[in-house]
């Protein structure tokens, strides 16, 4: 067996570029040869992906394996914590249901899932020649040290060296290094191996006297500034980059995405984002919701309570009246819930049998079992592929008006999918595109030299790696793990 060589990439914070790094770094091993994984050992997050055996992971670790060229398992994020509510996130472990996890419970009750994490990284120390870990938050958050496993109680168990990453961008980058060093004690210190910077714009000669200024005092190097790139995003573990999508003054076609407070998969949004011609908003806003020519319900881990927030805030009326003039609506996953006639819910908020907005003739039924999968359906000639999270269940009802629908339905303007990743079928989304615009009577067509979404992603992946070859150290970098 080979003997994997393993990094942990930390951050000051969340957001701070964990995630883009890890995927360039795994881009750019790859390249050479070498065998690398991904590895998280917890992602709390609702943006999940299953893998092609039937396992639920972090939608970041889905696009990791992409990039290392290797195939997407649970051992590569073998904790999912599902926040449902702020006091309760539901566990996922090994890519399964496991529970659930008290906000009380957060410091002091994962003694086994941390257990369960580092099975899963001497599985792939087993498997691979090097692995390139992602941290969580910060190490520096000091309350949650004792519980630690996948920050520096990872890095101190498997003995990795540390790069910590700090996001530029947001301002007061340096105090943020110099600061989640001086927070930890002395023997997780002695596994930070140095800096690397983030999201830089302008000028790198105009940072030299602080990176000096930062390793003197330190005794640790920079491993170098990574240039802020545009036209890069990536799969997010949380609800920070929601909303990014802003409005286009060239677009033709606009689209609003209800920000659920429980939103989960949002990531099903980016592929409509990408296309040219179509601007996408992310708004609670009544009246950009009642105005775009289409409206998006996407997923959620708490169907019912957001369901609750949808009317507390005039918006299910928004969606109701947009369904009575004719104005397309789509619903996806918990979204596709929503709009049913009704929902009879005793598993994921034990509210019993609730009124759905009625806006498709359909009847959920939540079940104790999880569905996972990756379906592949045809809707007008076009295969579609997809993936699956769900425990609701949604039938139509005998005699209902309209047709099937991806394994949902549509009645009218108002189309709904259990399925999510849909709109990463290029064909499909804009044939899909091309018909809600013909209801919306906007000029809007699929652009004739657009590339497709999975040539993006590849792209973009490339562009992290690109950065990484250019801007860091490789020689100081790569000798962290032997090479």
């Amino acid at each position: 067996m080979n003997q994997a060589r393993g990094l942990l990439i930390a951050g000051t914070s969340s957001d701070a570029g964990k995630s883009l790094v890890v995927t360039g770094l795994c881009r750019m091993l790859a390249r050479r040869g070498v065998a690398v994984a991904p590895f998280k050992s917890q992602n709390m997050s609702n943006n999940s992906m299953v893998t092609v055996d039937g396992a639920e992971i972090g939608r970041a670790q889905n696009l990791q394996a992409q990039a290392a060229r290797a195939e997407a398992t649970s051992a590569m994020n073998p904790v999912l914590l599902k926040p449902g509510s702020d006091r309760r996130s539901h566990i996922v472990v090994r890519g399964k249901p496991a529970g659930t996890l008290e906000s009380g419970e957060y410091a002091t009750g994962r003694r086994h899932l941390a257990e369960a994490a580092f099975a899963a990284y001497q599985e792939l120390h087993d498997e691979y020649d090097v692995i390139v870990c992602e941290g969580a938050g910060s190490p520096a958050e000091i309350n949650l040290r004792s519980g630690d496993y996948v920050n520096m109680g990872l890095a101190r168990r498997f003995d990795l060296p540390t790069v910590v990453v700090g996001d530029i961008d947001r301002g007061g980058v340096f105090a943020s290094l110099y600061g989640t060093l001086a927070l930890l004690d002395p023997e997780d210190q002695a596994l930070v191996k140095g800096f690397l910077i983030n999201k830089f714009r302008g000028d790198e000669s105009l940072l030299a006297p602080a990176l000096d200024e930062i390793t003197e005092r330190t005794g640790r190097p920079f491993f170098g500034v990574l240039p802020w790139l545009a036209g890069v995003w990536i799969d997010s573990e949380d609800t920070l980059q929601i909303g990014g999508w802003g409005s286009a003054d060239s677009a033709e076609l606009s689209v609003a995405v209800v920000r659920l407070p429980r939103v989960s998969n949002a990531t099903d949004i980016d592929a409509l984002a990408a296309e040219p011609g179509v601007a996408v908003t992310v708004t609670t806003d009544p009246h950009v919701i009642a105005g775009a020519d289409l409206a998006v319900l996407p997923g959620s881990r708490a169907t019912v309570s957001d369901l609750h927030w949808l009317r507390a805030n005039g918006l299910a009326e928004v969606l109701q009246q947009r369904a009575a003039r004719g104005r397309p609506v789509l619903g996806i996953c918990g979204g596709n819930q929503m709009l049913a006639e009704r929902i009879d819910d005793s598993v994921e908020s034990g509210a019993g049998v609730v009124d759905g907005l009625g806006l498709l003739p359909t009847a959920v039924t939540f079940q104790e079992e999880k569905i996972l999968g990756r379906p592949v359906g045809e809707w007008n000639g076009h295969q579609v592929a997809a993936y699956e999270i769900h425990h609701g269940v949604t039938v139509p009802r005998d005699g209902a008006a309209g047709e099937p629908f991806l394994d949902g339905w549509r009645r009218g303007p108002v189309w709904g999918t259990t399925w999510h990743g849909t709109l990463e079928n290029d064909d499909f989304r804009r044939a899909w595109l091309r018909q809600i615009a013909d209801i919306s009577d906007v000029s809007w067509a699929p652009a004739a030299d657009a590339p497709a979404y999975s040539a993006r992603r590849e792209l973009m992946i490339d562009t992290l790696a690109d950065a990484i070859e250019q801007h860091a150290d490789l020689d100081r970098l790569l000798a962290l793990v032997g090479m």
